[in-house]
């Protein structure tokens, strides 16, 4: 073994046992320790293209996500016009997890916190709620969120 592969070995190694550790904390805190990675992985080309969508749509969720509900990134589907969707991914997007370095389903907290910024970004005067549904990490064949908009 190359010094190469035991550093990414090791490397791979902290992040599930910091996984593990994180998802043993109350959810509060879990939510504050994965927000400024959340943003920081959405808040240029996602959030950019998004708001041009959001924008292009007249500032409407449901307009938008009639238009714009499918994609090998991105699904959308209206429950409630105007008040509650379920979105998601048709597979896990995450880039650490991709690279190996975490497998554990307390890492959708993430995505759960990119979502809450994107619509309060795109809606900062509303409530929003988002529940995670399932996940690819879950053992799920896709990541579905519940966004509810009060």
């Amino acid at each position: 073994m190359t010094m190469e592969d035991y550093n990414l070995q090791q490397a791979q190694a902290f992040y599930r046992i910091l996984e593990e550790t994180i998802g043993k904390l109350p959810a509060d805190v879990r939510e504050k320790l994965y927000r400024p990675s959340a943003v920081n992985c959405v808040k240029d080309a996602v959030l950019t293209e998004l708001r041009r969508q959001f924008e292009e749509c007249g500032c409407d969720l449901d307009r938008q996500y009639a238009k714009y509900n499918r994609s090998e990134y991105f699904f959308a589907d209206i429950v409630e016009p105007g008040r509650v969707y379920e979105i998601g991914y048709p597979r896990c997007l995450c880039p650490q997890v991709e690279a190996g370095f975490v497998n554990a389903p307390t890492h959708c907290e993430c995505s759960r916190q990119s979502i809450l910024y994107v619509y309060g970004e795109l809606i900062p005067d509303k409530t929003v709620r988002v529940e995670t549904l399932r996940t690819v990490l879950a053992g799920d064949s896709e990541c579905r969120f519940r966004v509810t908009v009060g």
